[in-house]
């Protein structure tokens, strides 16, 4: 028997190099080809395992539970990262505006040439008004034949957190590591200015692990609220810690199983969470200069969509959804002013409300759910409800609808469909772009689907007609886009970019 025959020799090719195995065993003699299946079988599995080991294939699962695989995420991505941020650091100009030190080690100033500028349009989750619309200015309805200009691409930390944009810095959440890290980058270079970090990992194997909220911008300082619970305040020129707690463990709550997920909501000098605690501890205002608890309320566990400001039926209120209802609550107080049943698979309401007239909600979820229109009427203190309308034809699982001109336009389990606001009326459905998400702007969807892909879509009701697409980021995208001061801001777990979207 030759040399290159001998089982031994075979095994051992197998384990290092299992292509060599592979071949050795089919050019041995004297096997059966039904051995050679079986064995073959098995080098595959080797193979698959060293994929994994030593060439950095990472899985996950889309949001329909369909595997992804990509060489992206885990070890190889936190050495990317790393080594693109000390690159960047060792290539910055001297220090021109020195930062403030830091009060603890979880802060970290990096060298700037210059103070950033810009407008604090886009300070909060989805926009003003957390609605998904950009009207600052035009967007470019006519795009090059290769997609926007690029202003900048680069590696993130992991997690399903958006943008929040405020003078000419952005804002993000991301998982380093065990720490979970706020950072800031200069909108124009993507150049990282500061971070703050502490202990966390929040792991879950179907949605994938990191924070999800979006922090957020008001006043000179960054609200952000980890997928385990912690909220800090950091002023946001530095990143210098003001205040911080857990508010899992101050009210008492325990984690839900996607983990924290809504974004803090700042309204009337109060810091709006959803811990989801028992005993007037679901739905929590914090004063946002000290941290002071100033009033708590309801005992529902937590969902996952962010509370909302509107005014709705001439009552400006907090429009929030728990595991198992829509509420309104008066802003001084937290009072319930009304409630709506809205109860869904393990209580996955992630989807925002939207006041869609002067005394309309709207309101959806996947998993079968659907979606429902809410009038409100006044009675006493509060208000009662009545349904307009409910129906399967719009299922946000957890990707937020935009109204505009009298028709919702948002992913029904994944495919693009508009929906009359009025009627509940489906006028068309196509477009399968997956659980990603998207903005109003000029008139038209500006959509980032769960591949990486950024589509335009006109905003009309006749029919679905898609202007334009481009390849954007790589791997699965879930995070919400942002645009601001004719920037579009995109990003998912391994990589962040910037895009020239202004018509001008």
């Amino acid at each position: 028997m030759r040399f290159s025959q001998k089982p031994i020799v075979i095994l051992a090719a197998s384990l290092v190099l299992p292509p060599v195995g592979l071949i050795l065993l089919w050019l041995r003699q004297g096997t059966s080809v039904f051995r050679k299946i079986l064995g073959s079988l098995a080098i595959l599995m080797v193979g698959v395992a060293h994929l994994f080991l030593f060439y950095g294939l990472h899985m996950e699962l889309s949001g329909g539970s369909r595997p992804l695989f990509s060489f992206q995420g885990g070890e190889r991505q936190y050495r990317q990262l790393e080594a693109h941020r000390a690159a960047s650091q060792a290539a910055a100009p001297a220090l021109v505006e020195p930062a403030p030190p830091a009060p603890s080690a979880s802060s970290q100033a990096v060298p700037v040439s210059a103070p950033a500028t810009g407008s604090t349009y886009w300070a909060d989750f989805l926009g003003p008004g957390r609605l998904g619309h950009y009207d600052q200015k035009p967007i470019l309805t006519d795009w090059p034949t290769g997609g926007l200009h690029q202003v900048w691409k680069q590696p993130v930390g992991g997690g399903y957190a958006s943008f929040t944009v405020a003078n000419g810095l952005a804002f993000t959440i991301e998982q380093r590591r065990g720490n979970e890290v706020v950072a800031a980058y200069d909108v124009r270079t993507g150049r990282e200015r500061w971070t703050n970090s502490w202990k966390a990992r929040f792991e879950e194997v179907l949605g994938g692990n990191g924070p999800r909220a979006t922090p957020v911008w008001d006043d000179g300082r960054v609200y952000a609220l980890g997928a385990e619970g912690e909220l800090r305040c950091l002023e946001a020129a530095s990143g210098r810690l003001v205040w911080n707690k857990n508010i899992l463990a101050d009210n008492g709550a325990a984690n839900i199983h996607w983990g924290m997920s809504a974004s803090p909501l700042v309204v009337d000098g109060k810091v709006i969470v959803t811990p989801g605690g028992a005993h007037g501890n679901s739905v929590v205002a914090y004063d946002k200069l000290s941290g002071k608890r100033v009033w708590g309320s309801l005992d529902d566990h937590a969902a996952y969509a962010s509370p909302m400001l509107a005014t709705v039926s001439g009552r400006r209120q907090l429009l929030v959804i728990t595991a198992k209802r829509a509420v309104g609550l008066a802003v001084e107080d937290g009072g319930l002013l009304w409630e709506y049943p809205w109860v869904t698979q393990q209580g996955i309401n992630a989807a925002q409300p939207i006041a869609v007239a002067a005394d309309r909600v709207y309101l959806s979820s996947g998993y079968g759910h659907g979606a429902t229109v809410l009038e409100l009427t006044p009675r006493g203190e509060g208000f009662q409800t009545r349904v307009v309308w409910s129906n399967h034809r719009m299922s946000n699982k957890f990707n937020s609808a935009v109204l505009y001109e009298g028709y919702l336009y948002g992913l029904d389990e994944g495919i693009l469909a508009c929906v009359d606001v009025e009627s509940g009326e489906r006028k068309w459905k196509g477009g399968r772009y997956g659980y990603g998400q998207l903005l109003l702007a000029s008139g038209h969807l500006v959509v980032l689907t769960e591949e990486g892909d950024v589509v335009l879509v006109r905003a009309t009701p006749e029919k679905l007609q898609e202007v334009a697409r481009f390849n954007a980021l790589q791997g699965k995208t879930w995070n919400i886009p942002a645009i601001s001061d004719g920037l579009l801001l995109v990003r998912n777990e391994v990589e962040m970019a910037a895009f020239r979207i202004a018509a001008d």
